[in-house]
């Protein structure tokens, strides 16, 4: 048991989700959280986004239909780069979207986990970043069994709520 707590402690987790709805789901992970050694990255809102007692960073929220889009994207992308270099995270496990992409990418030029959950809220069509991380993903969920159809090589283990 000792030796099983000493693998725990040296794996470190990347949580990853953008505001709202899918940072909601990635709080479902909580216990996942407390039993390694993690972090969150989110996105900056004007509402409160804290999970007490967890290491948190932001990035810019992005819309693809803003104008903002591609200057807020090459910001995240340097925030993802120096929240990689500090944490080393061995796995990134990520609920989504845009924002998060960039952590995602670097995790996986670095060889490293990646863990994609698609959004609960999808039950018959992809989401934009899950059809983009789907080919670079480790392990790829999908909380509705008719997303199979989608994407034929997703794990279906039901709802994390």
């Amino acid at each position: 048991m000792e030796a099983e707590e000493a693998v725990k402690k040296n794996i470190k987790i990347c949580f990853a989700a953008s505001s709202g709805g899918h940072f909601e789901q990635l709080m479902m992970l909580k216990p996942l959280m407390e039993k390694y050694d993690s972090f969150v990255i989110t996105e900056e809102t004007s509402y409160s986004t804290k999970s007490s007692g967890d290491k948190m960073y932001y990035m810019n929220q992005v819309n693809r239909r803003e104008k903002n889009f591609i200057p807020n994207m090459i910001i995240n992308l340097g925030r993802s780069i120096k929240i990689y270099i500090k944490e080393k995270p061995d796995v990134v496990i990520c609920t989504g979207v845009l924002a998060m992409i960039p952590i995602c990418l670097i995790a996986k030029a670095m060889r490293k986990k990646l863990i994609f959950i698609e959004s609960f809220a999808k039950v018959t069509t992809p989401t934009e970043t899950g059809k983009l991380l789907y080919k670079f993903a480790d392990q790829f969920y999908v909380q509705w069994e008719s997303m199979l159809k989608v994407y034929p090589n997703a794990i279906f283990l039901g709802g994390i709520y």
